[in-house]
């Protein structure tokens, strides 16, 4: 179970993939139909609902509605409860993507995106077809909530990788077995990761940046599935206190990479 949710850990969200290969489009780094691919990946379809002058449509003519309607870019939100990371409001629109737990902004217009994936066709999922619908809403204008510079971010995933390695070491979750032991490891040489990351266009510094988030989650996500030596509730709530900032910190910086396309233009 912990190599699976570990792995879950390094799997990007659908609004992330917009957003990168989005950017790269807007750009002219990336081709449409390069563009609409590299999102919809395993999916079998992206339809954007509510777009004004082009609601129902496919991805593709969605992205260039938006330039029409005075769009420049997308920027990434990952809320989650207590915290609206990247979110401007209003509250309906904060609402459904904290429901989901993540959303697109266009830069430079008042929409935003949240993505329904729903399987069709089938009971079980392995049998059906993986149809996503990215809801149109209204999007306040603003800076969005807590989202750092991506040197900022890169700071601080440093300084909660060392906190948190330390607390985690002290409590011995390494000692939960070779799983935990290995990620503890991998974390710490900073090791190379072999996924392609972002899209094309994207500065080196953010590649690294969210190259670094990526194996924070995992860690954490298999930090947090297991028990370890941690037997009693108070060492529980102890490793939970440890964890929940370096999470944080590893959110903010996988949104801070994929916004730097936009927020780190010189």
């Amino acid at each position: 179970m912990p190599q699976t949710e570990a792995h879950e850990a390094y799997e990007e969200p659908r609004s992330a993939r917009l957003v990168a290969w989005g950017n790269a489009w807007f750009r002219g780094h990336a081709s449409p139909d390069d563009t609409a691919d590299a999102v919809r990946g395993d999916d079998q379809s992206h339809v954007v609902r509510g777009l004004p002058g082009a609601d129902g449509v496919g991805l593709t003519l969605a992205l260039g509605r938006l330039r029409t309607l005075g769009a420049t870019g997308l920027r990434l939100a990952l809320p989650t409860p207590g915290h609206p990371l990247g979110l401007t409001g209003p509250a309906d629109f904060n609402a459904r993507a904290l429901e989901t737990g993540e959303a697109v902004l266009a830069v430079g217009t008042p929409w935003g995106f949240v993505p329904e994936a729903l399987w069709h066709g089938a009971d079980h999922e392995d049998d059906g077809v993986l149809a996503v619908t990215w809801h149109t809403l209204p999007v306040s204008p603003g800076t969005p909530a807590d989202v750092p510079a991506l040197r900022d971010a890169e700071r601080e995933l440093a300084e909660g990788i060392r906190e948190a390695t330390e607390s985690l070491m002290r409590l011995d979750v390494a000692g939960a077995g070779p799983e935990v032991q290995r990620a503890l490891a991998r974390l710490r040489r900073r090791a190379e990761e072999p996924d392609e990351l972002l899209a094309p266009g994207y500065p080196a510094r953010a590649v690294r940046v969210l190259q670094s988030a990526r194996r924070v989650s995992a860690l954490v996500a298999l930090a947090s599935a297991t028990e370890g030596a941690a037997v009693s509730a108070a060492e529980m709530s102890q490793r939970a206190d440890a964890l929940r900032p370096l999470e944080r910190a590893a959110r903010k910086a996988r949104v801070a990479a994929y916004n730097a396309a936009v927020d780190e233009r010189t």
